[in-house]
């Protein structure tokens, strides 16, 4: 049989289940993921739904524990729309806490671990919470701006110790039952109603609270079981964090809701993932692009191809990445996708071609409407043409994808249920596309698309940067970067540079001990134009990232190329001398006072 046949037949498959698997869903229904967790723990009683290291926990369990939450929130009084913060690691008890919250019409606002000081204030007050429930280790980081927010927010900290901190409250679920609340005291919950708030990842600047409902949730963990034709004997392996929408809710979900077994692990592990794994028995693997890449430059693991991985999802793989990893660690099927929390634009390479994002079949193109348009270069704002309508981007040309909205008694899949912030909601949505008074969701995300029909990421909007009067995309460069021998990482970015127009290209890059400057210029040199190559470089100890991995580039781009701004070395490209120069102050004076033109 011709492997491209058959990729294509696993391919229509995949989405006629994902297809199948949705049909019923309605938003006006008061079908919702606690409700179909009581169902689960009927049918799959004593089968594990979730593992750690140090729990096993069962469906029947599970569904009791989120009775235990829910009888604690029905104790506050919690009002339909009430709004309870959670920022506590990954466990069994995270999904049991909103699980319980969510049934009795609360709504739960997933908070990143990872955030302290600002940015930690700021994701807990956009949301305003009535409670807060913080685990043990995360108490000090709220406890330090406690005197910043609303005085009738309850602290709770969760677990059997007694709180430290003055006011704060005891969280302890074994003071409540197991036992499910009588539905009759409980409010209408509608699966349009809002469940979940989860946050933007905030790589440049502070993160927004997307809407999430129950709905939703129910899509999502049903679409990503029919992709993966997920099934009672498959074990996941997630090591993302489950304050994100794929690592708590969507892949979670998809084994959950149709009785496989989740293994929880609170963060990844370059050194013990194969043997873990192995030992797991894992089915699925979860990963963002970055794990792959930390996998496939780490020695060899006796373990590697030992495992029972039948498909591993996810989406950031790149294609040299991709196909390195596939090929070392025999994994039979790779399914990346592209999605947004808050968006309506998802694509899904079931056919395993290595880079893209993935593609819209043309039998779904009526269903799944995706456009790509023209933007200008400098603002990023779509371009128009003379009938006031976008531009749709040919065959091979970059521009942004945008998702075609429609109204909320529509089909899910297109909804578009926005932000807590209004200002922001209004920003993504844009209008008059391509006929009068239509609206499409803004990605912010460049791709293009080749004549096949699939999509290929190339940057984020505000990411490219015009130098030399060129477009530049750090993703293409941070790629070339990565292929010299003691790169462990690179991120790059523009930066201003006085008496230069545009921004010029700078690298912030973690190395090893193979790395040399002259043997990384060699490289820049082979795979990069002259306006594209990095024209400075900082050599940090590590890289600041959000809880998947994503770099924050907002601190490296204000502290720019300054030595005395940051520690790090940094050094600018001679290209005259063909290397690069380490900068001190005098010569950081010199391009300052335009003494050095570039």
């Amino acid at each position: 049989m011709d492997p491209g046949s058959s990729r294509g037949s696993r391919s229509t498959a995949a989405w006629a289940r994902a297809l199948g698997n949705i049909a019923s869903l309605d938003r006006s229904s008061g079908n919702t993921l606690p409700v179909l967790l009581d169902n689960l723990a009927e049918a799959r009683g004593t089968h594990s739904a979730l593992e750690t290291e140090s729990d096993s926990v069962t469906y029947a369990a599970l569904a009791g524990r989120k009775n235990q939450y829910a009888r604690w929130a029905h104790q506050q009084d919690m009002k339909p729309g009430y709004v309870v913060g959670l920022l506590m690691p990954n466990s069994p008890d995270y999904l049991a806490v909103w699980l319980g919250i969510v049934q009795v019409g609360g709504v739960t606002a997933l908070i990143n671990t990872h955030l302290t000081g600002a940015a930690l204030c700021h994701a807990i007050t956009t949301t305003r919470p009535h409670h807060i429930i913080v685990a043990p280790e995360y108490v000090q980081n709220v406890a330090a701006f406690r005197d910043q927010l609303p005085s009738d927010i309850q602290c709770w900290q969760h677990g059997t110790t007694l709180p430290v901190e003055p006011a704060w409250l005891c969280m302890d679920r074994s003071r409540y039952s197991t036992h499910a609340l009588d539905p009759h005291a409980l409010p209408s919950v509608l699966a349009r109603d809002t469940a979940l708030f989860i946050f933007t990842s905030g790589t440049t600047g502070l993160p927004k609270a997307a809407r999430v409902s129950h709905y939703r949730v129910l899509e999502w963990s049903f679409w990503f079981a029919g992709i993966m034709d997920c099934g009672p004997e498959d074990r996941l392996y997630n090591c993302l964090p489950m304050y994100h929408s794929t690592g708590g809710v969507a892949a979670l979900g998809a084994v959950l809701v149709k009785g496989g077994t989740v293994v929880l692990r609170q963060r990844f592990s370059v050194r013990r993932f194969w043997d873990d794994v192995a030992q797991q028995a894992c089915t699925l693997f979860l990963y963002i692009g970055e794990l792959c890449r930390y996998l496939v430059m780490a020695p060899v693991c006796a373990a590697e191809t030992r495992h029972c991985l039948r498909l591993c999802l996810g989406n950031g793989l790149r294609g040299d990445v991709w196909e390195a990893f596939q090929a070392r660690f025999r994994i039979p099927q790779i399914l990346e996708f592209y999605a947004s929390t808050e968006g309506n634009v998802a694509l899904y390479n079931c056919e395993g071609r290595p880079g893209a994002i993935g593609r819209v079949p043309s039998f779904l193109a009526h269903r799944f409407p995706v456009a790509l348009i023209a933007c200008d270069d400098e603002s990023g704002e779509p371009l128009r043409g003379q009938n006031g309508h976008c531009i749709r981007c040919a065959a091979g040309d970059v521009g942004e994808a945008i998702g075609r909205i429609v109204a909320a008694d529509d089909a899910g899949p297109r909804l578009f249920e926005g932000y807590t912030d209004a200002r922001a909601t209004d920003k993504k949505v844009l209008r008059d596309v391509f006929v009068p008074g239509d609206a499409w969701f803004r990605t912010g995300d460049l791709m293009r698309q080749d004549k096949a029909g699939y999509y290929y990421f190339v940057d984020r909007i505000g990411d490219t940067f015009r130098w030399k009067g060129e477009n530049v995309s750090t993703t293409e460069v941070a790629e070339a970067i990565c292929r010299c021998p003691g790169v462990t990482e690179a991120v790059v970015y523009g930066v201003a540079v006085p008496g230069a127009e545009g921004r010029a290209g700078m690298a912030a890059l973690t190395i090893d001990a193979v790395f040399a400057l002259d043997r990384l210029r060699a490289t820049l040199v082979q795979h990069l134009p002259s306006y594209a190559r990095p024209l400075f470089l900082r050599i940090c100890a590590a890289l600041e990232t959000t809880g998947t991995f994503k770099p924050v580039k907002g601190t490296l781009m204000r502290e720019g190329f300054a030595p005395g701004a940051v520690r790090d070395e940094l050094y600018v490209e001679d290209p005259a001398a063909g290397v690069f120069r380490r900068i001190d102050a005098k010569l950081y004076q010199d391009i300052c006072d335009g003494t050095i033109r570039f």
